[in-house]
């Protein structure tokens, strides 16, 4: 495999370079003084920002984009081999590395690299972790699959040894990666159209925890069933993070202020570190918050900096997102939740907004989860008031498996809830207008683009 070296900076072309994780990787690259090229379908922000950093961008996807020079060619799973750009590096013999080899190949280069890894919080908590570091003056490398604010967008270079990254399991993608620090958050079914059950994602998830080197570490939530089946025989030191006795670290007296934000405190075996507030609702972000405290104080970090950086965390784009109020006092909420895990989390976090009626309009993503889950969904979303659902986002899936939000729809008024679905964007626009104004929650919810409902209500 081509072995990516910050001290031999080469030419990088990038295949898809506008996607999120893929311009990230592009602009630490720029940062380490190598040359970028790459190409996307349609311009965008983040394609601008590569410009205006100095890589050369070619919107469309062409064969005279593989021109002579280029040393290697990285490309997203969303490439397949009849891509003419993939097709002639192909042709031209070209080094090629999955983005999934490209981050592992970059965490060679750094003395820390951290890798977040779970079903769902892996966002949440990579940007906690950031913001702690960023109180500590710690100056690390940061790769983040979210808009965060206070980095000004999904990527950070620092010029310190450490790096932290989100570990997608999707495709297995992060076992191509080289942590010294792993972070397992959760282990939940997903992705049921590439695994083939829960017993395959939890071998995936083990065998992502044997990648920790003898002198590594992993944190691990002992909340996670039969959390011993990942630890059992590795050869790095672990440490448990719940509410249990005897996790490595541990919260208790968990309260939540007028916001559903939890309040809580955190100890360290016997050692009580103190007590966080948090500016993000719901119990588990108060997971999420103990994962990264545990993290950065195994790095080093004190626990005022720890303090200071999760108490000014106020999330990251689309994760319990506060948009604006329309009348009648309705507050606008957008999240990304589209796991029924996420959905429950986000939902139980809005009961305790102060708000009576939670209004919940929900995008189904992929095919192939919405039939898996049904169920799931179906009890998740059972959590809210109302529901309003949009037709499923097909993200990377053409065959539409038999499914549709209509049967999301009839298995929600089946176990007696107030559904409705529509097959336009501006049918919901409409629907909520007439019938939401007295002081609801609105959340907009789901992976695909359902956020510009919200933001078309609030621009009216």
């Amino acid at each position: 495999m081509y072995q990516i070296d910050f001290n031999r900076p080469v030419w990088v072309h990038f295949i898809g370079i506008g996607g999120i994780s893929m311009s990230g990787l592009a602009e630490v690259l720029l940062g380490r003084n190598f040359k970028v090229s790459g190409s996307d379908m349609h311009a965008s922000p983040l394609t601008d920002r590569l410009q205006n950093e100095g890589a050369q961008v070619a919107i469309g996807q062409r064969a005279e984009n593989i021109v002579d020079g280029i040393d290697v060619v990285v490309y997203t799973a969303a490439v397949h081999p009849d891509n003419p750009e993939f097709a002639e590096a192909v042709r031209r013999e070209l080094p090629m590395l999955t983005r999934a080899e490209l981050l592992g190949q970059m965490m060679k280069n750094y003395g820390t690299a951290v890798a977040v890894a779970g079903t769902h919080g892996k966002t949440t908590t990579t940007s906690m972790i950031t913001e702690i570091l960023l109180a500590a003056d710690a100056d690390p490398t940061i790769s983040v699959g979210g808009m965060l604010d206070s980095i000004g967008g999904n990527i950070r270079v620092g010029a310190s040894d450490l790096f932290v990254t989100e570990a997608c399991e999707y495709t297995n993608s992060f076992l191509s990666f080289f942590p010294t620090v792993g972070i397992i958050l959760n282990v939940g079914a997903d992705h049921l159209d590439f695994f083939k059950d829960l017993d395959d994602i939890r071998h995936s998830f083990r065998r992502f925890a044997g990648l920790l080197p003898k002198d590594g570490l992993l944190i691990i939530s002992d909340d996670i069933p039969e959390v011993s089946y990942f630890t059992e025989g590795l050869p790095c030191r672990v440490v448990k993070t719940g509410a249990k006795a005897d996790s490595d670290y541990r919260m208790t007296d968990l309260t939540y202020d007028e916001h559903g934000c939890p309040v809580f405190t955190v100890w360290k075996g016997a050692q009580e570190l103190g007590k966080l507030t948090l500016a993000v609702p719901g119990e588990h972000n108060a997971k999420n918050a103990l994962a990264a405290v545990a993290c950065a104080v195994e790095l080093g970090i004190s626990f005022e900096a720890i303090r200071q950086g999760l108490e000014s965390f106020t999330g990251t784009h689309r994760r319990f997102e506060r948009k604006g109020v329309l009348p009648g006092d309705v507050l606008v909420v957008d999240d990304y939740a589209h796991h029924p895990d996420e959905i429950r989390a986000t939902l139980t976090a809005a009961r305790k907004s102060g708000r009576e009626k939670i209004v919940c309009i929900f995008q189904p993503h992929t095919y192939s989860r919405t039939k898996s889950l049904m169920q799931e969904f179906a009890d998740a979303l059972s959590l809210a008031d109302e529901v309003v659902l949009a037709k499923i986002y097909p993200a990377r899936e053409t065959d539409d498996l038999g499914i549709s939000s209509h049967d999301l729809e009839r298995e929600l008024i089946r176990r007696g809830k107030s559904a409705v679905c529509f097959d336009t964007f501006e049918e919901i626009e409409k629907f909520v207008n007439k019938k939401f104004l007295h002081g609801e929650l609105l959340i907009t919810m789901g992976a695909g683009d359902i956020d510009k409902v919200g933001d078309h209500l609030l621009s009216r």
